[in-house]
Parts: C-alpha cells; sequence; structure tokens
C-alpha cells in the first residue's frame, strides 16, 4: 500500500470516544518501550505522527490513525511498565481489554516483542489471550537493527519457542530504522482485509 495521507484522528480511552467503526482497523500490542510508536511511524513513513519516547509507559491511551482513509492503525498502551502504580496498571489494562472485546471491525491484533530479549510473562499472556481470541498470531519483532543479522534467525527462533508460536513464520524481524519490512507487512494487512471482506 502507498500511503498517501495519514493522520493521529482520535485519542480515546472509552468505547464511546473511539471514531466510528466504519474502516477496518488492525491493533498493535506491546510492552512500554517496545518500539510501537517507532513502529508505526515507519509504516506510515512519517517521522513523529506517534509521538516516541525514551520514557516507558508513554501511551496511556489507544491512539487511532486513519491510513488513506482506507483503515486505520491502532496504538494500544504498553502494558507492564513497573514504575507505575497496580492502579494504573489495571487502569491501562482495562482501557486495552474494552478495544480488543468490543471493537467489531477490529481484523487483527498483532503483538510487538522485542527481538533482542526473551518474550515477558505478560507478553506470553497477552500472546495466548490473542490466539484464544482468534487472531492469526502475528509478532512484530523490533529493533532488529540492534543485533547483527547473524542473530535474527536465533533470536526468532527463540521468540517462537518461548511464545509456542505454532506458526514460526508468522514472527517478522523489524526494523523502525531500515523500515526493509515496511512493503512486506502493508501486504499482510492487505491480505487480511481482502481475507475478511471474502
Amino acid at each position: 500500500m502507498k500511503v498517501k495521507i495519514s493522520d493521529l484522528e482520535k485519542v480515546a480511552v472509552k468505547k464511546e470516544t473511539y471514531p466510528a467503526n466504519n474502516l477496518p482497523e488492525f491493533a498493535f500490542a506491546g510492552r512500554s518501550n517496545v518500539g510501537k510508536s517507532s513502529f508505526i511511524n515507519a509504516m506510515l513513513g512519517r517521522k513523529n505522527l506517534a509521538r516516541t519516547s525514551s520514557t516507558p509507559g508513554k501511551t496511556r491511551t489507544i491512539n487511532f490513525y486513519k491510513v488513506n482513509d482506507d483503515l486505520r492503525l491502532v496504538d494500544l498502551p504498553g502494558y507492564g511498565y513497573a514504575k507505575v502504580s497496580k492502579k494504573e496498571k489495571d487502569s491501562w489494562a482495562n482501557i486495552i481489554n474494552e478495544y480488543l472485546e468490543t471493537r467489531e471491525n477490529l481484523l487483527e491484533t498483532i503483538l510487538l516483542v522485542d527481538i533482542r530479549h526473551d518474550p515477558t510473562q505478560l507478553d506470553i499472556q497477552m500472546y495466548d489471550y490473542l490466539l484464544a481470541s482468534g487472531f492469526s498470531g502475528i509478532v512484530i519483532a523490533t529493533k532488529k537493527d540492534k543485533i547483527s543479522k547473524s542473530s535474527v534467525k536465533k533470536n526468532i527462533d527463540n521468540i517462537a519457542r518461548k511464545l509456542k508460536a505454532p506458526v514460526k513464520e508468522n514472527i517478522i524481524p523489524f526494523s523502525s530504522v531500515d523500515k526493509d519490512e515496511v512493503d512486506e507487512l502493508w501486504y499482510i494487512l492487505e491480505d487480511i482485509i481482502k481475507f475478511k471482506k471474502a
């Protein structure tokens, strides 16, 4: 897909404030500081549309990005940030769960993990939840540029093993710096839209 127009359409915490459910949506989940905002910027060919921060836990809302008036990319709050209260963590979990469980036009939720590290227990729980909810189990392994090329396959194999991923090919290494995989991922998202419409 050629991205011609992309905008932050809506920032929401409750379903009453979501945009209309008139476009297919792809949501992105992952722990704090895994690189969701950088990933979305790379996919949209923008530098700072999705606000990035070196401080984990920056995204505390659901951010809806409209693309070409055709679809939305949805940035969910990061989970697992240690330096916030249990009450705040529970609040983020409720925001994520309400969206995932009530959004009728949500086609796919994709998990982002850091290719350099083992998936956390929360990553594993989220992945299991997504599979149980009928999603495909696509995983974006971010920050590929921070490891050697020779380590990529080994790290992907390790992530697949830790997640007990049924299809290892669904784990896609990604670099928001190099952007090599952007076209491939747009093909995947477009295929999902075609499949769901069929």
